[in-house]
């Protein structure tokens, strides 16, 4: 089935996978749908596995860095990994029946619309931590329930739908701990994804519809792309991508609920245009008397 595509379509994928922390299941999900026609359960079921086969070749990565916050990994994770198994039992049991299928199609662009405003979102604590008045020397001080909660939610997400966990979850860290480092982000956001992810892919192997050869060859791909990607985040934020990946997010959301042409290119401009300015605009800084 297109092997070499879908080999390319992994390469792309795993980069971006590995240099934000985001975009495993928003665009591989979405590309799968609307690129290969490949059914919305089957696409979620194969997104998942092979985000679990790629992920942890971005973890060595990150360790040598020193990018990861373990306690706050273990309680994503603690929230994260029940919340994502009973998601990927759900819509593997009701998932089959076509009009199921259309309507997980439309929770894909659902979960996809999230991705864009939480990364936008992001990006716009990011910019203001970026004043001079900012710091990143603060303590970091957890807190658990938040934390557990953040990853319920993610959990839920990648079970149902495989897409938004990335910018959502990453988005509400952010704001919880606002002085969390980018690349310390990233890391931390890649080692609490695998637990996640294994307890989503054990419940669509179970329920879902896992096709080993389409997964063999995204991963073929994914694998050198998640690599070099964590490689240049572990040193630097992804700020130069985030705006084009902001927009192809965008279209594809508004691609999977029917949006028309028009819309889908105005408000893929917007996105593009809202994450420049977000990434390259300079903080504002006080005005003294």
């Amino acid at each position: 089935m297109h092997s070499p595509t879908l080999a390319a379509v992994g390469l792309v994928i795993g980069f971006f996978v590995g240099l934000t922390g985001m975009g495993g299941g928003a665009l591989l999900t979405s590309v799968l749908v609307l690129g290969f026609g490949i059914p919305p359960l089957a696409a979620i079921s194969n997104d998942l596995f092979a985000s679990l086969i790629m992920k942890p070749f971005a973890v060595p990565v990150h360790l040598r860095r020193r990018t990861v916050h373990w306690r706050l990994a273990g309680l994503l994770a603690l929230g994260s990994v029940p919340s994502a198994f009973l998601g990927a039992v759900l819509v593997g049991v009701l998932g089959h029946a076509a009009a199921v299928q259309s309507n997980l199609k439309f929770a894909i662009g659902v979960g996809l619309t999230l991705s864009v405003v939480f990364t936008l979102a992001r990006q716009a604590i990011e910019r203001r931590r970026r004043s001079p008045l900012a710091t990143d020397d603060l303590p970091l001080t957890i807190r658990p329930v938040p934390t557990v909660l953040i990853g319920v939610l993610g959990g839920l997400l990648v079970g149902l739908t495989s897409v938004g966990a990335g910018a959502v979850m990453m988005a509400a860290l952010v704001i919880v701990y606002p002085t969390l480092r980018p690349n310390q982000l990233v890391g931390t956001d890649i080692v609490q994804a695998i637990p996640l992810v294994a307890a989503a892919t054990l419940g669509h192997l179970l329920f879902g519809d896992v096709r080993l050869a389409l997964t063999g060859s995204v991963v073929l791909g994914a694998i050198p792309g998640v690599i070099l990607g964590a490689f240049l985040s572990s040193r630097s934020p992804a700020a130069i991508i985030r705006p084009a990946f902001t927009a192809v997010l965008t279209a594809s959301a508004l691609a999977l609920l029917h949006a028309t042409i028009t819309v889908i290119s105005l408000a893929a401009a917007f996105a593009l245009t809202a994450s420049v300015l977000l990434t390259t605009a300079k903080p504002r800084t006080a005005v003294t008397a």
